[in-house]
C-alpha cells in the first residue's frame, strides 16, 4: 500500500475510534467516583501503578505546566508520558510519549486490545443500574495503557475536573502539583475558592492498597488567600510535605525576551538563573517555577541530579499551542483560550506586557456555561473593538447573545456581530489592515474551542 494510503487507512481507523469514545457520556457530564476507572486499570493488569505519576490540578495552567514539567524530565533523560485535556485538533495529542503525540497506529491498537476488558466494566456498571464508563474515564485508562505499553519512565497526568473523584485520580501520585485555583465548573466543584480547593485536594488521597507513593510531596503555586487556607489544612490534616511558591520556592527574576522570556528561579536545592522559556506573560513564569520545583521533587532520589543546564534545555522547547500563541503575522494574530475571568484577566495583562498591538481587534466566541461577563470585565480595556461570533460547540453561546453582554461593557459601535468564527477572522483582518495603525493586532480567545477552530482556519492544525 502507497504511504498516501497508509494514511489514509490511519485516518479512518482513528476516526472509527474516535465515533467509538463519542458515543459514551461526554466531559461535561461527569461521574463521582474512582471505582469504575479503577477496576477497568486493574484488569489490565494495574497499569496505573506500571511507573510513577505527577498529577497536575488547578483551574488555569494546568496543561502548561504539565508541558513544561515533561520538557525538563525529559531533558533528564527519563521517557515521559503525558495525558492532558482538552485536545485542540486530534484527540492523539491528549496522549503524549516522548514530547510528541502518541502515533495514530498505536493509538488505535491499544484501544482495540482494551475494549474487551471496558466492556466486561461497563457490563459490571449495568448489572448495577450505573452509567456505563464515560469519555473521559476511557481516555484515562487508554492513557495509562499507552504509557504502560511504552513503557515510560514516568507519567504526567492532568486532572480533568477537580480531583477528588476525577479518573485520573486512580493514580497515587509521587507529586501532587496544584496551579492557580480559581472561579470554574462551580455546578461540579462548588461555588467558592475553597470549596473547589478541597476538591482540588483530593489528589493527595492515597488509594491504591500497598501505595507505590504512600508519602506524596504537594507542589502549591501562588494561591488566593481563601485557596491557600484550605490547601494548607487539608495538607496539614495528610501529614504531606508542601513545597509552597513564595515559602520554599520562587520565582526570582524575569525579563521579556525575543519570543519569550528569561527567568531565575530559586528552588529548592539551587537557584536556576538566566533560563530562557519560549511563553509569555507573568503567569508562564510562575507556571516554570512550579514545574520545575515539581521536577526537583520527583527527582531528589536520582542518582544524577537536576542541573541548571537540563532545566535550560527542557524549558528551551516547551510549546503549549493556544495559549497566548502567536499564528499568523500581517497582521497579528494571537490565539489564547482564555474561557474564565482569572485565565481572561492574565490573558489582558500578556497583552499589556509582551504584545506591543496600537489597535487591538478582539474576536470572542464563548460557551453558554461560562462566566461571559466575568470574561468580559477582564477584557473590555484591552480591545480597540469587540467581534463577536459563535464557536462549532454543542454548548456555544450564540454570537446574539455574546453581542448583547458585550454591549453592556463597550460602547455598542465597538461591537461587531459575525455568524461564524472564518468571518469573524475575515472581518477582523479587515479591520485591522484599514486601521491605518502601525502595529494591529487580532486576539482570538473565550474558549479552547474557539482557538482550535481558528487555528484550522489559519492553517495551524498542528498542535506540536
Amino acid at each position: 500500500m502507497s504511504a498516501d494510503g497508509t494514511e489514509e487507512t490511519s485516518r479512518l481507523e482513528l476516526a472509527r475510534v474516535y465515533a467509538e469514545l463519542l458515543a459514551r457520556a461526554g466531559e461535561t457530564q461527569v461521574e463521582v467516583r474512582l471505582d469504575a476507572t479503577r477496576r477497568a486499570c486493574e484488569l489490565l493488569g494495574d497499569i496505573h501503578r506500571a511507573a510513577p505519576v505527577i498529577t497536575v490540578t488547578g483551574t488555569n495552567g494546568k496543561t502548561s505546566t504539565g508541558r513544561m514539567i515533561e520538557a525538563i524530565i525529559s531533558a533528564h533523560d527519563l521517557r515521559v508520558g503525558l495525558f492532558t485535556s482538552p485536545h485542540l485538533h486530534s484527540v492523539t495529542e491528549r496522549v503524549r510519549v516522548d514530547a510528541a503525540p502518541v502515533a495514530v497506529e498505536d493509538f488505535v491498537r491499544i484501544h482495540d486490545e482494551i475494549r474487551p476488558y471496558l466492556e466486561i466494566v461497563d457490563a459490571e456498571l449495568a448489572d448495577e443500574g450505573r452509567n456505563r464508563l464515560t469519555f473521559f474515564e476511557v481516555l484515562t485508562v487508554l492513557a495509562f495503557a499507552v504509557f504502560a505499553d511504552a513503557p515510560v519512565d514516568v507519567v504526567v497526568t492532568e486532572v480533568g475536573m477537580g480531583g477528588e473523584w476525577d479518573s485520573t485520580n486512580v493514580a497515587d501520585a509521587e507529586v501532587c502539583v496544584f496551579t492557580r485555583i480559581g472561579l470554574d465548573h462551580q455546578k461540579f466543584l462548588g461555588d467558592t475558592l475553597g470549596e473547589i480547593a478541597a476538591t482540588k485536594a483530593g489528589i493527595l488521597n492515597r488509594s491504591i492498597a500497598d501505595t507505590p507513593a504512600p508519602h506524596p510531596v504537594a507542589v502549591i503555586g501562588a494561591q488566593d488567600e481563601e485557596a491557600m487556607e484550605v490547601l494548607d489544612a487539608e495538607v496539614s490534616r495528610r501529614g504531606v510535605t508542601a513545597l509552597v511558591e513564595d515559602r520554599g520556592f520562587r520565582l526570582l527574576e524575569r525579563k521579556p525576551a525575543v519570543d519569550g522570556q528569561l527567568i531565575a528561579v530559586q528552588g529548592v536545592r539551587d537557584v536556576y538563573s538566566d533560563l530562557f522559556l519560549p511563553l509569555h506573560g507573568a503567569h508562564q513564569a510562575h507556571n516554570a517555577a512550579v514545574a520545575l520545583v515539581a521536577a526537583e521533587a520527583f527527582l531528589s532520589d536520582e542518582d544524577k541530579p537536576l542541573s541548571a543546564e537540563t532545566v535550560a534545555e527542557g524549558l528551551g522547547h516547551v510549546r503549549s499551542p493556544g495559549r497566548a500563541e502567536l499564528v499568523r503575522t500581517g497582521p497579528a494574530v494571537l490565539v489564547d483560550g482564555a474561557h474564565n475571568p482569572d485565565a481572561a484577566g492574565v490573558l489582558a495583562e500578556t497583552l499589556a506586557e509582551a504584545f506591543d498591538f496600537d489597535y487591538t481587534v478582539l474576536v470572542l466566541a464563548m460557551l453558554a456555561d461560562k462566566d461571559v461577563h466575568g470574561v468580559l470585565e477582564e477584557l473590555h480595556r484591552s480591545a480597540d473593538v469587540f467581534v463577536v461570533s459563535e464557536v462549532m460547540a454543542d454548548r456555544a453561546l450564540s454570537a446574539e447573545k455574546l453581542a448583547e453582554a458585550a454591549c453592556e461593557w463597550v460602547d455598542e459601535d465597538s461591537v461587531i456581530e459575525t455568524p461564524d468564527l472564518n468571518a469573524a477572522l475575515m472581518k477582523a483582518i479587515d479591520l485591522a489592515n484599514d486601521s491605518g495603525s502601525a502595529r494591529p493586532g487580532i486576539v482570538v480567545t473565550g474558549s479552547l474551542y474557539t482557538v482550535a477552530e481558528a487555528r484550522l482556519l489559519l492553517g495551524r492544525e498542528g498542535a506540536e
